[in-house]
């Protein structure tokens, strides 16, 4: 018997923060390997500036709105939110599915590639990048890799 309440068995909200060493530059890639609940509404990457004060800046807040079938993505420079970017050429998520994504960063933008795929770009609005130090992942799904 595993010491675990009926709230949290199979629809435990992932948390994972884990620090950019030295900061983001361009050549880094990230690589996020999980599988999404059976019954999921949201999760969300989020870039980070400081992994610890979450009012700080952050590079990207990646949402993926599974009711909406949508796909978010913007930044917050000096505590203010910009303009929301949403053009996807397709909703590559599904339930229970298992999915390999992978950030990478490029001298003007991320890039996001789902299994492999080109999903979107985002133009990096933090200069410089190296002061996005930490990666946050959260919502309905389940991580097995983070590299």
């Amino acid at each position: 018997m595993t010491h675990c309440s009926h709230f949290h068995c199979s629809l435990q909200v992932e948390q994972y923060v884990g620090e950019i060493k030295g900061g983001l530059r361009p050549t880094m890639k990230l690589t996020i390997i999980g599988m999404v609940h059976s019954k999921p509404k949201s999760f969300s990457v989020t870039l980070l500036c400081d992994p610890v004060d979450a009012n700080k800046d952050v590079g990207l807040l990646f949402t993926v709105n599974f009711s909406e079938k949508s796909i978010t993505r913007n930044a917050r420079i000096a505590g203010k939110w910009g303009r929301e970017e949403k053009t996807i050429p397709y909703f590559p998520f599904t339930a229970g599915d298992t999915f390999k994504m992978e950030l990478l960063c490029e001298h003007q933008q991320i890039r996001v590639l789902l299994d492999g795929r080109q999903l979107c770009d985002f133009t990096h609005r933090i200069q410089p990048l190296n002061l996005v130090k930490a990666l946050r992942i959260s919502g309905d799904i389940k991580l097995t890799k983070v590299a």
